[in-house]
């Protein structure tokens, strides 16, 4: 299974590739807005919005192209570790 992260914090990146490896997931962590952040997202199977740390235009941009490809979007306000691994057990157990 692969998972997009869209926030969180630049010193928690990876943390959040270590629980997802856990999990047996793949991941990519987008703690800031690239330039291509559509293209460089493709196709996970699900999305993890960490919505206290993350503008509005990248929100935007992240649901809009998780929606045109029927992805799995979760939105989470804290960014915790804690979190991330509530989130994993209830999509990829």
């Amino acid at each position: 299974m692969s998972v997009v992260i869209i926030g969180g914090h630049d010193r928690m990146v990876c943390n959040y590739k270590q629980i997802c490896k856990k999990y047996r997931c793949k991941a990519k962590v987008f703690t800031q807005m690239p330039s291509d952040l559509r293209k460089q997202m493709g196709c996970p199977d699900l999305c993890v919005l960490f919505t206290n740390t993350v503008s509005h235009k990248m929100v935007k941009c992240a649901v809009e192209e998780a929606r045109k490809n029927d992805v799995d979007i979760v939105r989470c306000h804290s960014s915790s570790k804690t979190a991330l691994a509530q989130i994993l057990e209830e999509y990829c157990a």
